[in-house]
């Protein structure tokens, strides 16, 4: 009695013999196989065409993704640099914070943006954003190793964006350091709950605190 053959005997077969095809090669144009969307039999080398053809438009699909992913990193980068080279001419407190605010709000569209300072240097008025922080939240900023992005529950950062604070359902908060220490943190909100979300990239994000950072070390370093 003939053992019955199974499919993955085959499979192993041919993989373990590859000359096969050149030996029986008339058995190709004999083959027919389903067609892939249903319908009529073709033959093996039509459905290798229509292989080769869908690997062809997957991987014109990958390399379209690709350039979108390119052109917007792109934008972002010529939005950051804008950012840099304002922050580097800005003298004073004052246009610093005007800054921000303008390139967060106008390039990033952020809509809400907040930031809180620890302590206030001699000679510069009282602004919000040196407003009282709790210990807790200084805390918090200070083992943030990477800007936290996610839900306002629980942080009472907030109430830092104002009338608006029973609207914002996601956030991102940014540590600013000076020598290694915490000096304070921004809060960048949105009315949208996946604008700032746990898994997002935040290379950017730490790269505006770092900037953020130096520009008010040096003007607040200057009426000292």
């Amino acid at each position: 009695m003939t053992a019955a053959i199974h499919a993955d005997d085959v499979a192993r077969f041919l993989q373990a013999n590859p000359g096969f095809f050149e030996q029986y090669a008339d058995l190709l144009a004999h083959l027919n196989v389903p067609h892939p969307h249903g319908g009529r039999a073709i033959s093996l080398n039509e459905r290798q065409m229509l292989v080769m053809r869908e690997a062809h438009r997957q991987l014109e699909g990958k390399m379209a993704e690709l350039i979108a992913f390119g052109e917007e990193n792109d934008a972002i980068s010529e939005k950051v640099h804008r950012l840099a080279v304002g922050l580097i001419a800005a003298e004073t407190f004052q246009a610093v914070i005007h800054l921000l605010n303008f390139h967060l709000c106008d390039d990033f569209a952020v809509p809400h943006i907040a930031l809180r300072l620890w302590d206030k240097p001699a000679g510069i008025e009282d602004l919000p954003e040196f407003a009282a922080v709790s210990e807790e939240l200084q805390v918090f900023a200070e083992t943030l190793a990477r800007p936290y992005c996610g839900s306002t529950a629980g942080f009472g950062t907030a109430s830092w964006f104002g009338e608006y604070s029973p609207h914002i359902r996601s956030q991102a908060l940014i540590a600013l350091r000076n020598g290694g220490g915490t000096i304070g943190m921004i809060a960048l909100g949105s009315e949208d709950a996946q604008r700032f979300y746990g898994d997002m990239g935040t290379l950017y994000l730490e790269r505006l605190g770092e900037m953020v950072s130096a520009a008010l070390a040096r003007v607040t370093k200057s009426v000292l």
